[in-house]
Protein backbone atom coordinates (compact mmCIF):
# COMPACT_ATOMS: atom_id res chain seq x y z
CA UNK A 1 0.00 0.00 0.00
CA UNK A 2 0.92 3.47 -0.87
CA UNK A 3 2.26 4.96 2.45
CA UNK A 4 1.09 8.23 1.34
CA UNK A 5 -2.72 6.96 1.60
CA UNK A 6 -2.23 4.92 5.22
CA UNK A 7 -3.00 7.96 7.29
CA UNK A 8 -5.86 9.19 5.31
CA UNK A 9 -7.21 5.65 5.25
CA UNK A 10 -6.69 6.04 8.85
CA UNK A 11 -8.59 9.41 9.07
CA UNK A 12 -12.06 7.91 7.56
CA UNK A 13 -11.75 5.13 9.72
CA UNK A 14 -11.77 7.01 13.03
CA UNK A 15 -14.71 9.53 11.57
CA UNK A 16 -16.66 5.62 11.17
CA UNK A 17 -15.68 4.73 14.39
CA UNK A 18 -17.48 8.14 15.70
CA UNK A 19 -20.26 7.49 13.82
CA UNK A 20 -20.86 3.94 14.61
CA UNK A 21 -20.23 4.96 18.41
CA UNK A 22 -23.82 6.52 18.38
CA UNK A 23 -26.75 4.72 19.85
CA UNK A 24 -30.75 5.14 20.25
CA UNK A 25 -31.64 7.45 22.44
CA UNK A 26 -33.76 6.07 25.95
CA UNK A 27 -35.38 9.19 26.50
CA UNK A 28 -36.55 12.16 25.48
CA UNK A 29 -35.84 15.42 28.03
CA UNK A 30 -38.16 18.37 27.86
CA UNK A 31 -37.61 21.98 29.14
CA UNK A 32 -36.43 22.65 32.41
CA UNK A 33 -38.49 24.74 34.89
CA UNK A 34 -36.94 26.82 38.57
CA UNK A 35 -38.13 28.22 41.19
CA UNK A 36 -36.01 30.22 44.26
CA UNK A 37 -37.35 28.67 48.11
CA UNK A 38 -37.45 25.32 49.29
CA UNK A 39 -40.80 23.14 49.52
CA UNK A 40 -40.03 19.26 50.22
CA UNK A 41 -44.33 18.96 47.71
CA UNK A 42 -42.03 20.47 45.19
CA UNK A 43 -40.38 17.00 44.66
CA UNK A 44 -44.24 15.89 43.73
CA UNK A 45 -44.58 14.50 40.30
CA UNK A 46 -47.71 15.65 39.84
CA UNK A 47 -47.17 19.48 41.23
CA UNK A 48 -48.52 22.04 39.65
CA UNK A 49 -45.29 23.96 38.28
CA UNK A 50 -47.31 26.44 35.65
CA UNK A 51 -46.14 29.59 37.63
CA UNK A 52 -42.62 28.93 37.82
CA UNK A 53 -39.31 30.09 35.73
CA UNK A 54 -38.56 28.45 32.46
CA UNK A 55 -35.50 30.82 32.17
CA UNK A 56 -32.77 29.85 34.72
CA UNK A 57 -31.70 32.79 37.42
CA UNK A 58 -29.10 34.67 36.63
CA UNK A 59 -27.63 34.22 40.50
CA UNK A 60 -28.50 32.58 43.55
CA UNK A 61 -26.70 34.58 45.86
CA UNK A 62 -26.02 32.96 49.50
CA UNK A 63 -26.41 29.55 48.93
CA UNK A 64 -30.00 29.96 48.80
CA UNK A 65 -32.02 26.74 47.96
CA UNK A 66 -33.65 26.53 44.62
CA UNK A 67 -35.07 23.67 42.56
CA UNK A 68 -35.42 22.64 39.14
CA UNK A 69 -37.96 20.37 37.43
CA UNK A 70 -38.06 18.81 34.14
CA UNK A 71 -40.15 16.29 32.30
CA UNK A 72 -38.16 12.74 30.84
CA UNK A 73 -40.33 10.86 28.22
CA UNK A 74 -38.74 7.66 28.70
CA UNK A 75 -39.43 5.72 25.26
CA UNK A 76 -38.67 2.19 26.69
CA UNK A 77 -39.05 0.66 29.90
CA UNK A 78 -36.03 -1.24 31.93
CA UNK A 79 -35.53 -5.09 32.12
CA UNK A 80 -36.26 -6.59 34.82
CA UNK A 81 -32.59 -6.67 37.24
CA UNK A 82 -31.73 -4.20 34.46
CA UNK A 83 -32.33 -0.78 36.72
CA UNK A 84 -31.94 2.75 34.52
CA UNK A 85 -29.15 5.26 35.98
CA UNK A 86 -29.09 8.99 35.57
CA UNK A 87 -25.91 11.00 35.28
CA UNK A 88 -25.66 14.52 35.78
CA UNK A 89 -23.72 17.47 35.34
CA UNK A 90 -25.02 20.57 38.06
CA UNK A 91 -23.05 22.96 39.91
CA UNK A 92 -23.79 22.59 43.28
CA UNK A 93 -25.08 20.66 46.07
CA UNK A 94 -28.29 18.97 45.66
CA UNK A 95 -30.99 16.03 45.92
CA UNK A 96 -32.42 13.99 43.28
CA UNK A 97 -36.28 13.15 43.33
CA UNK A 98 -38.07 11.09 40.75
CA UNK A 99 -41.77 10.68 40.41
CA UNK A 100 -41.10 12.18 43.80
CA UNK A 101 -38.89 9.54 45.33
CA UNK A 102 -35.21 10.59 46.38
CA UNK A 103 -33.18 8.55 44.68
CA UNK A 104 -29.29 10.27 45.88
CA UNK A 105 -28.08 12.55 47.42
CA UNK A 106 -24.55 15.02 46.63
CA UNK A 107 -23.93 16.94 49.07
CA UNK A 108 -25.90 19.09 51.77
CA UNK A 109 -28.28 21.54 49.64
CA UNK A 110 -29.08 24.86 51.96
CA UNK A 111 -25.69 23.99 54.41
CA UNK A 112 -22.84 24.68 52.37
CA UNK A 113 -21.67 27.70 54.28
CA UNK A 114 -21.88 25.37 57.84
CA UNK A 115 -20.50 22.14 56.76
CA UNK A 116 -17.72 20.80 55.16
CA UNK A 117 -17.85 20.43 50.85
CA UNK A 118 -19.40 16.99 50.29
CA UNK A 119 -20.57 15.67 47.10
CA UNK A 120 -18.96 15.51 43.32
CA UNK A 121 -19.65 17.39 39.99
CA UNK A 122 -20.72 14.26 37.89
CA UNK A 123 -22.52 11.40 39.74
CA UNK A 124 -24.93 8.71 38.48
CA UNK A 125 -27.90 7.80 40.23
CA UNK A 126 -29.79 4.47 40.52
CA UNK A 127 -33.71 4.36 39.51
CA UNK A 128 -35.30 2.39 40.75
CA UNK A 129 -37.04 -0.09 38.11
CA UNK A 130 -40.72 0.17 39.24
CA UNK A 131 -40.39 3.77 38.38
CA UNK A 132 -39.07 3.34 35.02
CA UNK A 133 -41.93 2.24 32.90
CA UNK A 134 -42.78 3.48 29.48
CA UNK A 135 -43.90 6.83 29.94
CA UNK A 136 -43.90 10.53 31.25
CA UNK A 137 -41.59 10.93 34.51
CA UNK A 138 -40.82 14.22 36.84
CA UNK A 139 -37.11 14.60 37.45
CA UNK A 140 -37.00 16.99 41.07
CA UNK A 141 -33.13 18.17 42.07
CA UNK A 142 -33.22 20.61 45.24
CA UNK A 143 -30.13 22.61 45.49
CA UNK A 144 -27.79 25.25 46.50
CA UNK A 145 -25.22 27.03 44.97
CA UNK A 146 -22.79 29.10 47.15
CA UNK A 147 -19.60 29.45 44.65
CA UNK A 148 -20.15 30.41 41.14
CA UNK A 149 -23.67 31.29 41.92
CA UNK A 150 -24.13 32.33 38.22
CA UNK A 151 -24.15 28.60 37.38
CA UNK A 152 -27.56 27.37 37.51
CA UNK A 153 -29.77 24.69 36.02
CA UNK A 154 -28.81 21.19 34.43
CA UNK A 155 -25.38 21.33 32.41
CA UNK A 156 -25.39 17.81 31.30
CA UNK A 157 -27.84 14.70 31.31
CA UNK A 158 -27.37 11.45 30.47
CA UNK A 159 -29.77 8.22 31.46
CA UNK A 160 -28.66 4.65 30.43
CA UNK A 161 -28.78 1.38 32.06
CA UNK A 162 -27.03 1.99 35.60
CA UNK A 163 -24.75 -0.45 35.10
CA UNK A 164 -23.68 0.85 31.36
CA UNK A 165 -23.11 4.27 32.96
CA UNK A 166 -20.43 2.71 35.48
CA UNK A 167 -18.94 0.59 33.01
CA UNK A 168 -18.52 2.83 30.39
CA UNK A 169 -16.70 5.23 32.41
CA UNK A 170 -14.46 2.28 33.20
CA UNK A 171 -13.73 1.65 29.69
CA UNK A 172 -13.19 5.63 28.72
CA UNK A 173 -10.68 5.58 31.46
CA UNK A 174 -8.80 2.70 29.86
CA UNK A 175 -8.81 3.41 26.16
CA UNK A 176 -8.54 7.01 27.46
CA UNK A 177 -5.17 6.28 29.21
CA UNK A 178 -4.05 3.97 26.01
CA UNK A 179 -4.65 6.70 23.80
CA UNK A 180 -2.97 9.63 26.12
CA UNK A 181 0.34 6.95 26.55
CA UNK A 182 0.87 6.88 23.40
CA UNK A 183 1.30 10.48 22.54
CA UNK A 184 3.66 10.23 26.10
CA UNK A 185 5.69 7.80 24.51
CA UNK A 186 5.93 9.79 20.87
CA UNK A 187 6.79 12.92 23.29
CA UNK A 188 9.37 11.30 24.88
CA UNK A 189 11.11 9.29 22.03
CA UNK A 190 11.27 12.76 19.85
CA UNK A 191 12.61 14.46 22.80
CA UNK A 192 15.38 12.54 22.82
CA UNK A 193 15.85 12.63 19.40
CA UNK A 194 16.11 16.32 19.56
CA UNK A 195 18.95 16.01 22.62
CA UNK A 196 20.86 14.02 19.42
CA UNK A 197 20.49 16.91 17.31
CA UNK A 198 19.46 19.98 18.91
CA UNK A 199 19.25 22.11 15.69
CA UNK A 200 16.29 20.21 15.24
CA UNK A 201 13.59 22.40 16.74
CA UNK A 202 10.96 20.55 14.64
CA UNK A 203 11.23 17.58 16.88
CA UNK A 204 11.53 19.68 20.11
CA UNK A 205 7.92 21.63 18.70
CA UNK A 206 6.51 18.13 17.65
CA UNK A 207 7.99 16.58 21.22
CA UNK A 208 5.86 19.81 23.34
CA UNK A 209 2.79 19.26 21.57
CA UNK A 210 2.54 15.98 22.42
CA UNK A 211 3.34 16.12 25.66
CA UNK A 212 0.71 19.03 25.96
CA UNK A 213 -2.18 17.01 24.33
CA UNK A 214 -0.89 13.78 26.63
CA UNK A 215 -1.76 16.35 29.53
CA UNK A 216 -4.86 17.48 27.86
CA UNK A 217 -6.94 13.94 27.06
CA UNK A 218 -5.41 13.13 30.86
CA UNK A 219 -7.19 16.90 32.66
CA UNK A 220 -9.99 16.46 30.38
CA UNK A 221 -11.15 12.73 31.67
CA UNK A 222 -9.81 13.79 34.95
CA UNK A 223 -13.60 13.73 36.42
CA UNK A 224 -13.68 10.19 35.64
CA UNK A 225 -10.78 9.06 37.73
CA UNK A 226 -10.69 11.63 40.64
CA UNK A 227 -13.98 12.93 42.20
CA UNK A 228 -13.95 16.57 41.73
CA UNK A 229 -16.26 19.02 44.01
CA UNK A 230 -17.99 21.85 41.90
CA UNK A 231 -16.15 24.46 43.65
CA UNK A 232 -12.60 23.34 42.20
CA UNK A 233 -13.54 22.75 38.96
CA UNK A 234 -12.33 26.20 37.56
CA UNK A 235 -8.62 24.63 38.31
CA UNK A 236 -9.00 21.53 35.92
CA UNK A 237 -10.74 24.35 33.32
CA UNK A 238 -8.04 26.78 34.30
CA UNK A 239 -5.41 23.89 33.30
CA UNK A 240 -7.52 23.38 30.47
CA UNK A 241 -7.49 26.58 28.93
CA UNK A 242 -3.51 26.97 29.38
CA UNK A 243 -3.30 23.61 28.14
CA UNK A 244 -5.10 24.42 24.72
CA UNK A 245 -3.02 28.19 24.67
CA UNK A 246 0.36 26.01 24.32
CA UNK A 247 -1.02 23.16 21.41
CA UNK A 248 -2.52 25.93 19.78
CA UNK A 249 0.76 28.24 19.66
CA UNK A 250 2.76 25.14 19.19
CA UNK A 251 0.80 23.08 15.81
CA UNK A 252 0.91 26.82 14.02
CA UNK A 253 5.20 27.12 14.82
CA UNK A 254 5.46 23.97 13.46
CA UNK A 255 3.83 24.49 10.06
CA UNK A 256 5.55 27.39 10.03
CA UNK A 257 8.74 26.11 10.63
CA UNK A 258 8.45 22.71 7.72
CA UNK A 259 7.02 25.61 5.27
CA UNK A 260 9.02 28.58 5.80
CA UNK A 261 6.82 31.48 4.08
CA UNK A 262 7.46 35.79 3.48
CA UNK A 263 7.34 37.15 6.74
CA UNK A 264 7.22 34.78 9.03
CA UNK A 265 8.45 36.18 11.86
CA UNK A 266 5.63 38.73 12.01
CA UNK A 267 2.56 37.10 11.47
CA UNK A 268 3.80 34.01 13.93
CA UNK A 269 4.62 36.83 16.63
CA UNK A 270 0.97 38.67 15.12
CA UNK A 271 -0.99 35.40 15.75
CA UNK A 272 0.74 34.56 18.97
CA UNK A 273 0.15 37.95 20.49
CA UNK A 274 -3.37 38.02 19.44
CA UNK A 275 -3.84 33.95 21.29
CA UNK A 276 -2.60 35.73 24.41
CA UNK A 277 -5.05 38.59 24.20
CA UNK A 278 -8.16 36.32 23.83
CA UNK A 279 -6.56 34.03 26.64
CA UNK A 280 -5.92 36.27 29.41
CA UNK A 281 -9.19 38.90 28.92
CA UNK A 282 -11.38 37.74 26.60
CA UNK A 283 -11.10 33.52 28.13
CA UNK A 284 -13.91 32.46 30.30
CA UNK A 285 -13.10 29.33 32.05
CA UNK A 286 -16.61 28.16 32.08
CA UNK A 287 -17.62 29.20 27.72
CA UNK A 288 -16.67 26.62 25.49
CA UNK A 289 -16.50 29.24 23.17
CA UNK A 290 -12.68 30.65 24.35
CA UNK A 291 -11.52 27.27 23.82
CA UNK A 292 -13.03 26.65 20.45
CA UNK A 293 -11.58 30.14 19.09
CA UNK A 294 -8.26 29.11 20.39
CA UNK A 295 -8.62 25.78 18.44
CA UNK A 296 -10.34 27.75 15.82
CA UNK A 297 -7.65 30.20 15.11
CA UNK A 298 -4.84 27.11 15.33
CA UNK A 299 -6.48 25.23 12.54
CA UNK A 300 -6.85 28.41 10.48
CA UNK A 301 -3.59 29.68 10.11
CA UNK A 302 -2.32 25.80 10.08
CA UNK A 303 -4.39 25.64 7.06
CA UNK A 304 -2.83 29.02 5.49
CA UNK A 305 0.44 27.70 6.27
CA UNK A 306 -0.30 24.27 4.36
CA UNK A 307 -1.81 26.40 1.13
CA UNK A 308 1.30 28.04 0.90
CA UNK A 309 3.23 24.87 0.91
CA UNK A 310 1.34 23.44 -1.69
CA UNK A 311 1.23 26.25 -3.48
CA UNK A 312 5.26 25.71 -3.64
CA UNK A 313 5.19 21.77 -3.94
CA UNK A 314 6.42 21.28 -1.00
CA UNK A 315 6.78 17.20 -0.20
CA UNK A 316 3.29 15.67 2.04
CA UNK A 317 1.45 19.01 1.98
CA UNK A 318 -1.51 17.29 -0.41
CA UNK A 319 -1.98 14.49 2.60
CA UNK A 320 -1.79 17.54 5.26
CA UNK A 321 -4.21 19.72 3.21
CA UNK A 322 -6.99 16.61 3.78
CA UNK A 323 -6.34 16.02 7.02
CA UNK A 324 -7.15 19.42 8.34
CA UNK A 325 -9.91 19.67 6.02
CA UNK A 326 -11.36 16.23 7.20
CA UNK A 327 -11.42 18.70 10.82
CA UNK A 328 -14.50 20.34 9.32
CA UNK A 329 -17.00 17.49 8.87
CA UNK A 330 -15.80 16.25 11.91
CA UNK A 331 -16.29 19.00 13.90
CA UNK A 332 -19.96 19.76 12.11
CA UNK A 333 -20.83 16.25 12.81
CA UNK A 334 -19.79 15.07 16.17
CA UNK A 335 -19.60 17.03 19.97
CA UNK A 336 -17.37 19.54 20.63
CA UNK A 337 -15.12 17.21 22.66
CA UNK A 338 -15.19 14.37 20.18
CA UNK A 339 -13.85 16.66 17.62
CA UNK A 340 -11.31 18.73 19.62
CA UNK A 341 -9.43 15.12 20.28
CA UNK A 342 -10.27 13.53 17.49
CA UNK A 343 -9.32 16.79 15.55
CA UNK A 344 -5.89 17.38 17.18
CA UNK A 345 -5.00 13.36 16.72
CA UNK A 346 -5.14 14.12 13.25
CA UNK A 347 -2.93 16.95 12.98
CA UNK A 348 -0.68 15.73 15.05
CA UNK A 349 -0.76 12.52 13.01
CA UNK A 350 -0.15 15.01 10.33
CA UNK A 351 3.11 16.58 11.93
CA UNK A 352 4.36 13.08 12.72
CA UNK A 353 4.04 11.94 9.10
CA UNK A 354 6.16 15.49 8.08
CA UNK A 355 8.68 14.58 10.53
CA UNK A 356 8.66 10.89 9.32
CA UNK A 357 9.55 12.44 5.28
CA UNK A 358 12.13 14.55 7.01
CA UNK A 359 13.70 11.71 9.38
CA UNK A 360 13.95 9.77 5.61
CA UNK A 361 15.25 12.63 3.56
CA UNK A 362 17.86 13.28 6.23
CA UNK A 363 19.39 9.19 6.07
CA UNK A 364 19.63 9.19 2.42
CA UNK A 365 21.44 12.47 3.11
CA UNK A 366 23.30 10.88 5.39
CA UNK A 367 23.79 7.51 2.87
CA UNK A 368 24.66 9.98 0.13
CA UNK A 369 27.26 11.58 2.56
CA UNK A 370 29.34 8.42 3.28
CA UNK A 371 29.03 7.33 -0.55
CA UNK A 372 30.76 10.88 -1.54
CA UNK A 373 32.86 10.59 1.33
CA UNK A 374 34.39 7.17 0.34
CA UNK A 375 34.64 7.99 -3.13
CA UNK A 376 36.46 11.29 -2.31
CA UNK A 377 38.81 9.23 0.07
CA UNK A 378 39.80 6.74 -2.48
CA UNK A 379 40.50 10.09 -5.07
CA UNK A 380 42.48 11.48 -2.01
CA UNK A 381 44.60 8.37 -2.23
CA UNK A 382 45.32 7.85 -5.66
CA UNK A 383 46.37 11.54 -5.66
CA UNK A 384 49.15 11.00 -3.25
CA UNK A 385 50.22 7.58 -5.25
CA UNK A 386 49.54 9.11 -8.77
CA UNK A 387 52.63 9.00 -11.06
CA UNK A 388 53.75 12.62 -11.32
CA UNK A 389 53.65 12.61 -7.81
CA UNK A 390 55.86 9.51 -7.75
CA UNK A 391 58.14 10.37 -10.40
CA UNK A 392 58.73 14.17 -8.80
CA UNK A 393 59.32 12.40 -5.64
CA UNK A 394 62.09 10.05 -6.84
CA UNK A 395 63.65 11.97 -8.99
CA UNK A 396 64.31 14.39 -5.90
CA UNK A 397 65.19 11.04 -4.07
CA UNK A 398 67.85 10.56 -6.63
CA UNK A 399 69.21 13.99 -6.08
CA UNK A 400 69.60 13.92 -2.55
CA UNK A 401 71.29 10.47 -2.94
CA UNK A 402 73.70 11.17 -5.68
CA UNK A 403 74.48 14.53 -4.07
CA UNK A 404 73.86 14.29 0.08
CA UNK A 405 73.28 10.81 0.68
CA UNK A 406 72.60 11.12 4.57
CA UNK A 407 69.38 13.30 3.54
CA UNK A 408 68.62 11.05 0.86
CA UNK A 409 68.16 8.57 3.83
CA UNK A 410 65.73 10.78 5.66
CA UNK A 411 63.86 11.40 2.88
CA UNK A 412 63.26 7.72 2.00
CA UNK A 413 62.56 7.36 5.94
CA UNK A 414 59.75 10.89 5.64
CA UNK A 415 58.34 9.46 2.85
CA UNK A 416 57.81 5.84 4.22
CA UNK A 417 56.32 7.17 7.09
CA UNK A 418 53.83 9.75 5.34
CA UNK A 419 52.70 6.37 3.69
CA UNK A 420 52.30 4.47 6.62
CA UNK A 421 50.85 7.16 8.40
CA UNK A 422 47.95 7.27 5.34
CA UNK A 423 47.68 3.29 5.96
CA UNK A 424 46.58 3.73 9.05
CA UNK A 425 43.74 6.35 9.23
CA UNK A 426 42.60 6.34 5.21
CA UNK A 427 39.48 3.54 6.90
CA UNK A 428 39.19 5.74 10.44
CA UNK A 429 35.67 7.30 10.87
CA UNK A 430 37.68 9.88 13.49
CA UNK A 431 41.66 10.04 13.98
CA UNK A 432 43.57 11.56 17.62
CA UNK A 433 44.48 14.96 16.16
CA UNK A 434 47.97 14.58 17.40
CA UNK A 435 47.57 11.90 14.53
CA UNK A 436 46.99 14.64 12.07
CA UNK A 437 49.42 16.63 13.00
CA UNK A 438 52.14 14.12 12.50
CA UNK A 439 50.74 13.28 9.23
CA UNK A 440 51.03 17.31 7.93
CA UNK A 441 54.57 17.68 9.37
CA UNK A 442 55.21 14.33 7.34
CA UNK A 443 54.10 15.98 4.20
CA UNK A 444 55.81 19.48 5.29
CA UNK A 445 58.63 17.25 5.45
CA UNK A 446 58.49 15.40 2.34
CA UNK A 447 58.06 18.90 0.49
CA UNK A 448 60.72 20.23 2.00
CA UNK A 449 63.50 18.24 0.79
CA UNK A 450 61.72 18.31 -2.79
CA UNK A 451 61.18 22.36 -3.38
CA UNK A 452 63.90 22.84 -0.95
CA UNK A 453 61.54 25.60 0.41
CA UNK A 454 61.79 25.97 4.79
CA UNK A 455 58.57 24.71 5.89
CA UNK A 456 57.62 26.03 9.67
CA UNK A 457 55.03 24.53 11.59
CA UNK A 458 53.32 25.99 14.55
CA UNK A 459 50.41 25.49 16.84
CA UNK A 460 48.63 26.68 19.44
CA UNK A 461 45.87 25.70 22.35
CA UNK A 462 45.69 22.16 21.17
CA UNK A 463 43.89 19.34 23.13
CA UNK A 464 45.81 16.18 21.89
CA UNK A 465 41.96 14.26 23.43
CA UNK A 466 40.04 15.61 20.53
CA UNK A 467 39.46 14.21 17.73
CA UNK A 468 38.75 14.99 13.81
CA UNK A 469 38.00 13.18 10.82
CA UNK A 470 41.26 11.66 8.92
CA UNK A 471 43.29 13.62 6.48
CA UNK A 472 41.35 17.05 6.29
CA UNK A 473 44.00 19.34 7.72
CA UNK A 474 45.92 17.31 5.39
CA UNK A 475 44.32 18.29 2.57
CA UNK A 476 44.02 22.21 3.60
CA UNK A 477 47.84 22.34 4.15
CA UNK A 478 48.57 20.29 0.75
CA UNK A 479 46.20 23.43 -0.79
CA UNK A 480 48.31 26.12 0.68
CA UNK A 481 51.53 24.31 -0.76
CA UNK A 482 49.95 24.23 -3.76
CA UNK A 483 48.82 27.86 -3.97
CA UNK A 484 51.74 29.30 -2.11
CA UNK A 485 54.71 31.04 -2.96
CA UNK A 486 57.78 31.38 0.07
CA UNK A 487 58.41 34.51 1.27
CA UNK A 488 61.25 36.70 0.99
CA UNK A 489 63.06 34.21 3.69
CA UNK A 490 62.48 31.35 1.50
CA UNK A 491 59.59 30.35 4.01
CA UNK A 492 56.49 29.10 4.12
CA UNK A 493 54.65 29.04 7.74
CA UNK A 494 51.73 27.29 8.76
CA UNK A 495 49.84 28.20 12.36
CA UNK A 496 47.34 25.80 13.75
CA UNK A 497 44.73 26.94 16.62
CA UNK A 498 42.18 25.70 18.77
CA UNK A 499 39.01 27.24 20.57
CA UNK A 500 36.50 25.35 22.16
CA UNK A 501 33.11 26.48 23.43
CA UNK A 502 29.71 24.92 24.62
CA UNK A 503 28.79 24.96 21.22
CA UNK A 504 31.52 24.23 18.55
CA UNK A 505 34.95 23.04 18.53
CA UNK A 506 36.69 25.52 15.86
CA UNK A 507 40.41 24.95 14.26
CA UNK A 508 41.97 27.84 12.32
CA UNK A 509 44.48 26.76 9.69
CA UNK A 510 46.81 30.44 9.00
CA UNK A 511 48.96 29.95 5.88
CA UNK A 512 51.64 32.64 5.79
CA UNK A 513 53.13 33.41 2.54
CA UNK A 514 53.04 34.85 -1.09
CA UNK A 515 49.52 33.68 -2.97
CA UNK A 516 49.93 32.44 -6.54
CA UNK A 517 48.06 34.84 -8.50
CA UNK A 518 45.04 33.09 -10.32
CA UNK A 519 43.45 34.40 -13.79
CA UNK A 520 40.18 32.58 -12.97
CA UNK A 521 37.94 32.48 -9.05
CA UNK A 522 38.77 29.85 -7.23
CA UNK A 523 36.52 26.62 -7.32
CA UNK A 524 36.24 23.44 -5.39
CA UNK A 525 38.75 21.09 -5.80
CA UNK A 526 38.88 17.53 -4.83
CA UNK A 527 40.36 18.32 -1.27
CA UNK A 528 37.74 21.02 -0.76
CA UNK A 529 34.96 18.76 -1.32
CA UNK A 530 36.96 15.87 0.76
CA UNK A 531 36.90 18.20 3.75
CA UNK A 532 32.94 19.36 3.11
CA UNK A 533 32.30 15.66 3.07
CA UNK A 534 33.92 14.30 5.83
CA UNK A 535 32.82 17.52 8.02
CA UNK A 536 29.12 17.14 6.76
Amino acid sequence: MNRGVFPFLCIVGLLAVMTSCSHPSLYEQKETLYKLGDQPEWAERDWNDDTWNEQQFRFVLNGQVYWMRTEIELLKSSEPFQPYGIQLEVYGEYEVFWDGVMIGKNGNPGQEAELEPEGILWPTFRIPTKLTEKGTHVLAIRASLLHFPDHTGIWDLELDGYDALLTDRLIETSYTNIFAGSFLIAAFYFFLLFLGNKKEYLMLVFSLSCLLFFALTITQFLRVTVPIHYSLHHVRLDVIGALMLGISLLIPLFFSLQFPFPWRKWVMGLYMGSLLILFFFRHNRFEIAGTNNMALGAWALSLAIVLYGVYKKEKGTLLVLLTLLACVPLTLAASFRIALFVGFSLILLSMLYLLSLRIQAQRLAYENSLVQSTRLRLQLLKKNIQPHFLMNTLTSLIDWVEEAPKKGVRFIEALAREFDLFNQVEEETLIPITQEIALCRSQLEIMEYRKEINYVWEEEGIDPKQTVPPAILHTLVENGLTHSLPLGDNTIRFRLTFEATTQARTYTLLTFAKPIPKEKPIEDGTGQKYVKARLA
